[in-house]
């Protein structure tokens, strides 16, 4: 897992430790050593850490203007033991909500788990961005199966074209408006 870095094609439009509205501004990155693990697995430096043990982010690209973020994951995504939707709820998602992100895409394709617990904080992210939405892109089969076993896929939307998607050939604005056109299509707007 040393080796999966943090998609970077996008670093000469956004860079999160450079953005003052991001949690993770003024981050510095350790670049001689592997400060970051998931279990026994050590991560690549560029990952950012919000207090979970288990789950890594990296803020890709975030537009305010149009009020979306897209944020590629890596690890377990564990609600059970270690609550990680609280915790991203509470240290990224409600500052990008105060700076206007009401729209988020989660690439999950690094994510291996899902332990669900409750959907108490999906259902507060939800009704905290009124006219936005949540897409899921590129998760595992059995991880969607997890969120939908969990009933979170009422508030996240996940599979079919949002797995097909060639998100790393596309440039951040291209792959926003093509997420939203299908989430239209999709939700009947």
């Amino acid at each position: 897992m040393h080796e999966i870095e943090p998609y970077y094609k996008w670093r000469h439009d956004y860079i999160s430790s450079e953005d003052e509205k991001s949690p993770f501004y003024g981050t510095i990155y350790n670049e001689f050593e592997f400060d970051k693990q998931v279990y026994n697995f050590l991560l690549h430096p560029q990952w950012d850490d919000f207090g979970s043990q288990t789950l890594y982010l990296k803020i890709l690209y975030a537009d305010y203007d149009h009020g979306y973020a897209i944020i590629e994951l890596i690890g377990e995504w564990n609600d059970a033991i270690y609550n990680d939707i609280m915790l991203l709820k509470r240290e990224v998602i409600d500052i990008l909500i105060q700076e206007g992100i009401n729209k988020y895409i989660l690439i999950g394709e690094n994510i291996l788990n899902f332990h669900a617990s409750d959907d108490a904080y999906y259902e507060e992210w939800f009704q905290d961005i009124d006219d936005g939405w949540i897409a899921g892109l590129h998760f595992r089969e059995h991880v969607i199966q997890e969120f939908q076993n969990s009933n979170i896929d009422y508030y996240v939307n996940f599979g079919g074209i949002l797995n097909e998607i060639p998100w790393r050939t596309l440039n951040p604005k291209q792959l926003y408006y093509h997420i939203r056109e299908h989430l239209q299509r999709r939700l009947g707007e």
